[in-house]
């Protein structure tokens, strides 16, 4: 988006409030790389907020007040003296607006493309290149919709999400300390981590409450990272659904619950999987963390974890923790309401 660099050095105070059972609090406000940094005042991370999912609650009213799309629980107020910021956020959110596709342009658009996409198919595309052009077209904001309407499926199963205020706090500070993009715990999944479409990591609240120290969380948010980006999670997905899901896509921007639901089946029965552990070694190291927690959750007696337990990069190191001692109970308590 070319219009942050204009806005990157802009702050405001606001007051920021979790949950209309918190209280309201003193916060400062930044733009950061496609998100709205939310920060307490010894500049901790609360919050990051989706540009591309920035509601007003009060258009044309000041103090303004804005809240994630769809989740009017969690607000932030901002003065109507922080002019700047608030038209700073407005125009953001007027340039994220039009980059939307109008309805109708979509409909002529799904004709069109509907009438061309069946005659191809015929003809000459496999499968696979109706996926490759299906993935280019799916823009950022649309696969975000998709990795939260398929957590809503798993949801089903493993319980809805935790979401503790004082857990969630510490949630964000361990995503933006291993730039992992946003994190989601569920308090019974099958697996312990899986990744879905839009950046959105998932983890078993196991991981936080079966262990002495979050460097195994850590391990398992890594190797997550680095699948995500070895292979595209909505390439994943479309790869498991029918043709038809594939071309729903493509014309309307949308996939059925059915084929959520069963996508989210086969997720939660899949075996967990683990990153290249050359890849693993790297990132370990690039982050100053033992891999031999995480190995030895993987396997407590190391026999198939051998090589992350002998290639540690920390071996024989002395380590900043991961976080605070009382972040870490925060996060072990995340599901505890």
């Amino acid at each position: 988006m070319t219009a942050l660099s204009k806005y990157a050095r802009i702050e405001a105070t606001g007051l920021w409030r979790a949950s209309p059972e918190d209280q309201r609090r003193e916060v400062i406000v930044s733009i950061g790389n496609a998100t709205l940094v939310i920060s307490d005042m010894k500049d901790q991370a609360l919050a990051h907020w989706s540009l591309a999912a920035v509601a007003r609650a009060n258009p044309g009213t000041r103090p303004a007040i804005y809240h994630p799309d769809g989740d009017p629980s969690e607000t932030l107020e901002i003065a109507t003296a922080d002019a700047d910021m608030i038209d700073a956020i407005e125009t953001l959110r007027r340039v994220v607006e039009r980059s939307r596709p109008r309805p109708g342009r979509l409909r002529l658009f799904g004709v069109a493309t509907s009438i061309l996409a069946v005659l191809a198919v015929a003809v000459f595309w496999l499968p696979g290149a109706l996926q490759d052009h299906t993935l280019t077209v799916v823009p950022k904001v649309k696969r975000a919709s998709i990795g939260a309407a398929l957590l809503k499926q798993i949801e089903r199963v493993s319980g809805n999400a935790c979401v503790n205020p004082r857990g969630r706090t510490a949630l964000a500070k361990l995503g933006t300390r291993l730039s992992s993009g946003p994190l989601v715990v569920l308090p019974a999944m099958t697996r312990a981590s899986i990744h879905l479409p839009g950046g959105l990591i998932v983890l078993n609240k196991s991981l936080f409450e079966d262990y002495e120290s979050p460097d195994v969380a850590a391990g398992f948010i890594l190797s997550e990272t680095i699948q995500r980006e070895q292979s595209d999670p909505l390439r994943d997905m479309l790869a498991d659904m029918s043709l038809r899901e594939n071309f729903r896509l493509l014309t309307t921007g949308e996939v059925s619950a059915p084929a959520l639901e069963t996508y989210a089946e086969h997720l939660m029965s899949a075996p967990d999987q683990a990153a290249p552990v050359e890849a693993l070694l790297a990132r370990f190291g690039a982050e100053n963390l033992h891999s031999t927690p995480y190995a030895q959750a993987l396997d407590i007696t190391g026999e198939t974890t051998l090589a992350l337990i002998e290639g540690d990069p920390m071996a024989n190191k002395d380590t900043a923790p991961l976080i605070n001692d009382a972040d870490w109970l925060r996060l072990q308590n995340i599901c505890g309401g």
